[in-house]
């Protein structure tokens, strides 16, 4: 049995890091130095995506339709292994249409003695003839641990609330709150949208491993189940790891330690034979250094666009 437990945080101080996502890392580090030596070695950490707390609807592909509040703040039930992924999608799609999206989905800056940060919150104007002349927003942070023992989770409220994440921890910043927080049994998920389909691709949710200067970090290989050749780019084995896009990261600590990955947000064709496993697997990551977030990956049904509007374009 796999017991996930989601969080989300309030980001209450401004962040210095990147303005896409926390990573398991850095979460893992915040974590690790308040919890006893067996839930330090059991904890696996997702990384952390940011979301604004607006009005939004759920998604078709949600176990919850319709008009769905405020959301961005707080954590809806999860019936669906698709309910896992509502704020896992750094475009935040579940926003109202009516809200300015592209606006709502990039954040503030700030410059705190020449470092630049990620701003807590974001402000936005409103129409003359309304009462306030500006409309706040804040920002959250949307992550998840689990275990495969039984007993290391839930993790308490003491132990997360308070976290400081990302550079200039000692000065304050990327302080966060826990707001939410519920327990989920990844077997008891229903996965049958993903029943009975001739086709899958696979979504990096995270970026996937390749090379790592860490000790006893494996070197990984394009999984042989990723066909590329969904992405325009062209399916030949031997070339296809240089026509993926790459991207550099590190994990910092005492040491910083030079990663090479795969990145993050791309899509390729799945080639596998079991579907569902391979999404239990996604969720729980896969490759070097999944247990601080790297590696998760999303199934879709590949006659299901990511992007259902795009398809809606004459």
């Amino acid at each position: 049995m796999t017991t996930i437990q989601q969080l989300v945080f309030e980001l209450t101080t401004p962040y210095a890091g990147r303005p896409y996502h926390v990573s398991g890392h850095a979460l893992f580090q915040a974590i690790a130095s308040d919890v006893d030596d067996r839930t330090r070695r059991e904890l696996q950490v997702s990384h952390g995506i940011f979301s604004p707390t607006e009005y939004g609807s759920y998604p078709e592909s949600h176990s919850q339709d319709g008009y769905a509040g405020k959301l961005g703040g707080s954590l809806p039930p999860v019936e669906s292994y698709e309910d896992l992924f509502l704020f896992r999608d750094a475009a935040q799609r579940w926003l109202q249409t009516s809200r300015p999206r592209d606006a709502q989905n990039t954040m503030d800056r700030q410059s705190h003695g020449g470092r630049l940060t990620v701003a807590p919150e974001s402000f936005f104007g409103v129409p003359a003839e309304q009462r306030n002349s500006k409309r706040r927003v804040k920002w959250y942070i949307h992550a998840y641990v689990h275990s495969e023992r039984e007993g290391v989770l839930p993790l308490d409220e003491s132990v997360l609330n308070g976290i400081l994440l990302g550079g200039a921890r000692n000065y304050g910043f990327g302080e966060v709150s826990l707001t939410d927080s519920q327990v989920v049994d990844l077997s008891a998920l229903s996965f049958d949208a993903l029943r009975g389909h001739d086709a899958y691709t696979i979504e990096l949710v995270t970026p996937y491993v390749l090379q790592s200067e860490a000790p006893d970090a494996d070197t990984q290989s394009v999984p042989w189940w990723w066909d590329t050749s969904v992405t325009g780019l062209g399916s030949d084995a031997p070339t296809r790891d240089r026509r993926l896009r790459r991207r550099e990261e590190r994990l910092a600590g005492e040491k910083m330690y030079e990663l090479a990955t795969v990145d993050h947000g791309q899509l390729v064709g799945y080639t596998g034979n079991d579907p569902v496993q391979t999404a239990k697997n996604g969720v729980r990551r896969l490759g070097t250094h999944a247990r601080f977030g790297f590696g998760e990956l999303r199934v879709r049904p590949a006659s299901h666009d990511r992007v259902p509007e795009r398809g809606e374009v004459a």
